[in-house]
């Protein structure tokens, strides 16, 4: 139904803190896309491959800096975070439209400037995403989601229009001054919110940052969900970013359009993400996710080749009608499925793989759909990108995003260990060995099962991970499994344990005689 469709689409703008960053950061990415428009007619004289360096030098800080930055995100305060990089972020706006008034703003240093600017984007992403899910309820992350992305394309309409005019009416440094001045909502919101949850950790519930990165690339490297979002992300993401390096060329060269006119075709973008938000509900529940993801890289397909096969505004401006339904689709339902699974206590590093692998592929698919642009012209650029995307779409039957319903939410039904000795955070490593009595007839399965409790012991923190059976008692199985420090053992026991954890703990215990007993030993250090 229409109606509720759309009361499950806006309804996480009814949640106060979550409106007002959604409307500070709707002002934020106009400004960003301004500037962005800008950047690429102050360099559309230079040709395409300088010109897609406008899109690699924004993404290529992602790979850099994702991963810290998702380290960052789980150990700090995120609100102060992101007030210091959205800080910073601005200090380098203000420097772009000084120097743009100035005359003094060459191809180089506009490159470097928006490379700062892109640092600052990287670092503000894991926080800003972990950050979503703590201001609405659970059930309405996937519109929370989708919200997101049409905050992202809206402003993708406005932006772009309002920034071709304004460098026709008024010069590229306007736009750089515009953007400067977006980051004002943003820094006013975050300055006076106060989240519950903002209390400090002790010394001893804070992991170090190495130890912490470590964990996050152990949890997505055995989280099967999580690597299959991660490889269809990597499937859309390289062929999309064809549009968003070689539009300028083709409202340029091949529609013989001036800025105003580019700023304009590109809005219709945005005007295609409103509606495919609006349809985004009722879509995924006719299709499902796999397909509605599928569809949309076949749809986006469709545009790119449309826009440079069929050289009409009034078709390109439908075209990009088009990619900005497909563009949402995928983005609200790889996030979605993303954040829908993910624990708390990993949120932000997860998102951050998920962040490298989505700005990274926008930032490399740039740069070489704009080689080859330059080389083998815009046609082969967008008809191998579309080709690109047509085969991402036709695996993705082998790639579900789910197999099965997720609860990441914390359990605490995992025994505290009895001990005599009391360890410090710091002993380590840490030998567990769990002994089960398994019915003749039940070893099979159980050790299947055992292979999920294996997936989540490595996720929470397991460095080894073997099960053994005891040859002169056919019915014992022995879990043995390594443990960095005892610190990190416990928040097995605690944060890292979960409900899908519990779930295939359940399948394996369901199998045996009796509750396992489970002995802890460890290495002391002075």
């Amino acid at each position: 139904m229409p109606s509720n469709s759309a009361d499950s689409a806006w309804s996480p703008l009814r949640q106060p803190v979550f409106r007002a960053l959604w409307l500070a950061q709707f002002a934020s990415n106009i400004g960003s896309w301004m500037q962005t428009v800008g950047a690429q007619w102050l360099l559309i004289a230079h040709g395409a491959a300088l010109l897609s360096l406008v899109q690699v030098a924004a993404g290529l800080p992602v790979l850099v800096l994702a991963l810290p930055a998702g380290v960052l995100a789980d150990l700090a305060d995120r609100r102060r975070l992101l007030l210091a990089v959205q800080g910073g972020m601005a200090a380098v706006a203000v420097v772009l439209a000084v120097l743009a008034f100035a005359g003094r703003l060459g191809p180089w240093t506009l490159l470097a400037l928006t490379l700062l600017l892109g640092c600052g984007t990287a670092l503000n992403g894991p926080a800003w995403q972990a950050l979503q899910p703590t201001l609405v309820p659970r059930e309405q992350l996937r519109p929370a989601s989708a919200l997101g992305a049409v905050n992202q394309n809206v402003a993708r309409a406005i932006g772009p229009a309002l920034g071709g005019l304004l460098v026709a009416a008024a010069g590229v440094g306007w736009t750089f001054a515009l953007n400067a001045v977006s980051f004002v909502g943003i820094l006013v919101v975050l300055a006076r919110w106060r989240p519950a949850d903002a209390a400090p950790r002790s010394e001893q519930e804070r992991e170090q940052a190495l130890a912490a990165l470590r964990a996050g690339t152990r949890y997505v490297r055995h989280s099967p969900r999580v690597r299959r979002i991660l490889l269809r992300s990597a499937l859309f993401v390289p062929g999309a970013a064809a549009l968003w390096a070689l539009i300028p060329l083709t409202a340029h060269q091949t529609l013989g359009m001036g800025s105003a006119g580019y700023g304009l075709l590109l809005g219709a973008v945005g005007i295609g993400a409103i509606a495919g938000a609006w349809v985004l509900p009722k879509t995924a529940g006719l299709l499902g996710n796999d397909r509605t993801l599928a569809l949309a890289g076949v749809m986006f397909a469709a545009a790119l080749l449309a826009v440079d096969y069929v050289p009409n505004v009034a078709i390109a401006w439908l075209a990009l009608l088009v990619a900005g339904v497909a563009w949402i689709w995928a983005l609200s339902t790889l996030n979605a499925a993303l954040q829908l699974g993910l624990p708390t206590w990993v949120r932000a590093r997860a998102v951050a793989f998920y962040l490298l692998v989505f700005q990274g592929g926008m930032a490399v698919g740039a740069f070489v759909w704009g080689l080859i642009a330059q080389w083998a012209g815009l046609t082969t650029a967008l008809a191998v990108a579309g080709a690109l995307l047509v085969v991402g779409s036709a695996v993705s039957k082998w790639l579900p995003l789910r197999d099965r319903q997720v609860d990441p939410t914390p359990s605490d039904t995992w025994p505290e260990p009895q001990l005599v000795l009391e360890p410090a955070p710091q002993d380590g490593p840490v030998l567990v060995i769990v002994e089960y009595l398994v019915p003749e007839p039940n070893v099979g399965a159980f050790a299947k099962a055992m292979e999920r409790v294996e997936s989540s012991r490595r996720r929470t923190g397991a460095t080894s991970w073997s099960l053994y059976r005891d040859a002169a008692r056919a019915d014992r199985l022995l879990e043995i499994f390594t443990v960095r420090s005892w610190s990190e053992h416990l928040a097995q026991h605690h944060e890292r344990y979960t409900g899908i954890d519990r779930e295939f703990e359940a399948e394996a215990k369901a199998l045996t005689e009796r509750e396992p007993m489970a002995t802890h030993a460890f290495m002391e250090h002075s």
